[in-house]
């Protein structure tokens, strides 16, 4: 098979879907690989040294989409590359359909293969290859929003630790999945007062176990996270239902209620946001203010550190990406059931059910048990 691998053209997005040791894996297993020159320079990695471990270097991006049979990218397709997509071509990347009707359409019209990594999913429920890029956005999300609390960016003006005498901030954590797990990790390292909220009481207690009780954990539900929020210096929304968009926990009326210059860091913004105040933002410009409250919600979140996300994303894609590769994508689907519920569009039909339903779309059924 011919694998392409393409530069971002994201905004500001420096990570490459696939590092040299993936290259080398795919020609090991006796494929072809194409990689556009420069695609790995944000993250470190030069044009010679995916020469080296067997790759062909292709000038242009519209020549890498015209032969490959499978694109691993990091980002979902934008521009023109939503034009240069082939009929049976297979899509390998970060899709987050749920919130991007427009995308979806185009697959299904041009009859992609759209296989996403948010979709990939074990038995247990857990999302294997959305795992390192949660761990990455969780422990970035403290240190971005210890920058909105900056008065420089509007913020309340308090260091999250405080210092001898003055007291820490709150921050307020919405999810106690794997990013909100590692927000705790850095929050509670760095010495903030942190409450936790989720509808799980096993993630919960697990959470209060491992931090020795140093946060309070909070059941979720409506009354609790009002108050909760209403009180926060900074909030980090970091509710994940995959492949669906995410529930908007935070109204607008809420937003009024929390203190001018507090801060709200939104990682599922990419799913649709669980803020009703936020919208998705760059590295370039992350932050506005809304209701007098400073928000960040970039969509791209392990794009501001491309070495360690690049690599951390070759480590859990590759598998799945050698198996279509190897036995073709019916083959790999029938003998997957997590890569199979990462199909979520074939042959001009959508696969997923929780896209399906975010647009009141019939879903074909493939991509389910």
């Amino acid at each position: 098979m011919r694998i392409g691998v393409l530069k971002e053209i994201k905004p500001d997005e420096n990570r490459v879907g696939l590092a040299p040791s993936g290259v080398a894996a795919f020609v090991q297993h006796g494929h072809s690989v194409m990689v556009e020159s420069g695609a790995g320079l944000g993250s470190g990695i030069s044009d010679e040294a995916y020469e080296k471990a067997g790759a062909r270097r292709m000038t242009s991006p519209e020549t890498v989409w015209g032969e490959a049979d499978l694109v691993m990218k990091v980002k979902e397709p934008l521009g023109a590359e939503l034009e240069w997509m082939r009929p049976g071509q297979i899509v390998y990347t970060f899709l987050h359909l749920a919130s991007n009707q427009d995308l979806t359409e185009t697959l299904l019209r041009k009859k992609v293969t759209g296989v996403a990594y948010e979709t990939i999913q074990l038995a247990d429920g857990s999302l294997p290859l959305l795992f390192p890029m949660s761990e990455v956005a969780g422990r970035l999300s403290v240190q971005a929003g210890a920058r909105c609390l900056e008065a420089s960016c509007g913020g309340r003006g308090i260091l999250l630790s405080g210092v001898s005498g003055v007291k820490p901030a709150n921050v307020v954590i919405l999810g106690a999945g794997t990013a909100g797990a590692n927000a705790c990790y850095v929050a509670v390292g760095m010495g903030a007062h942190v409450s936790v909220l989720d509808i799980n009481p096993a993630r919960l207690r697990y959470l209060h176990d491992i931090h020795g009780g140093h946060l309070t954990t909070v059941m979720a539900n409506t009354a609790n996270v009002w108050e909760e929020v209403a009180q926060a210096d900074l909030v980090i929304g970091a509710i994940l239902q995959p492949g669906a968009l995410a529930p908007r926990l935070v109204p607008r009326e809420l937003v009024k209620q929390m203190r001018p210059g507090a801060a709200i860091v939104d990682i599922a913004i990419d799913q649709g946001g669980c803020c009703e105040t936020s919208r998705p933002t760059t590295h370039r410009d992350p932050v506005f203010l809304a209701e007098g409250v400073v928000h960040y919600g970039v969509a791209n979140m392990p794009g501001a550190v491309p070495r360690t996300s690049t690599h951390a994303l070759t480590n859990v894609t590759l598998s799945y990406g050698l198996a279509l590769a190897d036995k073709g994508l019916e083959r790999a689907a029938a003998d997957d059931p997590a890569l199979r519920r990462g199909v979520n569009t074939h042959a001009g039909r959508l696969t997923c059910p929780a896209v399906a339903e975010a647009f009141g779309l019939e879903c074909a059924g493939w991509g389910t048990d």
